[in-house]
């Protein structure tokens, strides 16, 4: 089975169909991308898939040892408990912490050490804690930031902000990342950067990773498969050789030759 399932999902807002029965499998070890334009629905897809919103039809099932776990209706923290790990449009970082503080509090989920151990403090209680602190320096080193762990979140530059928000994703250890426009509000040289790091981190990390974005050569130049929405539906699928070539994709979005 896929590693993820999207069937026949649906979300409707009053009267408003914002998601109509989208289809969409993705499969382990897979960079995907998922474009449309304003409005088509993209983020309310990310937000359904990953529990912020609940369906309102359809089902979003993920393979977890073997078997089908139905998504639906699960909290969000639980969701990322089974392995999908996101970020979001607009930067949400703990921005009054330090860059490290912001890694660890991401990490906190997988300390198993138990409440005996932190409220006395007890041995192994430091021990887990270092361990901690050096995979969060690790992860960090990965997106040039190790320098500045110390340094309040708000005072990185904008590009820097967006790459410690998909440091603290990946800090939960996730079978599978959502990129909600990583490269929005950036120049053309932080985005080329961002380019080369989206490719490091799927090699690296070998997971799958979806990613909504508007700047179309990062797109193009990243992703292996390709889906389009348009009013909330799938209106194409395929490489993008293929997409670049769909005349529907051209007209609806894309408005002419990439």
């Amino acid at each position: 089975m896929p590693l993820l399932e999207i069937k026949d999902l649906t979300k409707n807002f009053g009267g408003l169909a914002a998601v109509s029965n989208v289809n969409m499998h993705l499969d382990d070890n897979q960079l995907i991308g998922l474009i449309g334009p304003n409005g088509a629905g993209k983020t309310t897809l990310f937000n359904l898939i990953t529990g912020v919103y609940e369906p309102s039809e359809g089902d979003v099932l993920l393979e977890d040892n073997g078997q089908a776990v139905r998504l639906n209706g699960k909290k969000p923290y639980k969701i990322a408990d089974l392995g999908l790990g996101r970020t979001f449009q607009n930067i949400r970082l703990f921005k009054d912490l330090t860059v490290l503080d912001n890694v660890l509090i991401a990490m906190n989920s997988k300390n198993s050490e138990n409440f005996f151990s932190s409220v006395f403090r007890l041995p192994s209680f430091y021990k887990k804690e270092e361990e901690l602190r050096k995979e969060a320096m690790e992860l960090l080193a990965i997106f040039d930031l190790q320098g500045k762990a110390d340094n309040l979140a708000r005072n990185l530059p904008y590009g820097e902000q967006r790459r410690l928000e998909i440091v603290r994703a990946l800090a939960t250890h996730p079978k599978i990342l959502f990129l909600d426009e990583p490269a929005a509000g950036m120049n053309p040289q932080e985005t080329a950067e961002l380019t080369e790091l989206i490719r490091k981190v799927q090699k690296e990390f070998q997971i799958t990773i979806l990613l909504i974005e508007h700047d179309m050569s990062l797109v193009m130049e990243v992703c292996e498969r390709i889906y389009v929405l348009e009013y909330g539906r799938v209106l194409a699928e395929g490489t993008p050789e293929e997409i670049k070539s769909n005349p529907e994709v051209i007209k609806a979005y894309l408005g002419g030759d990439l």
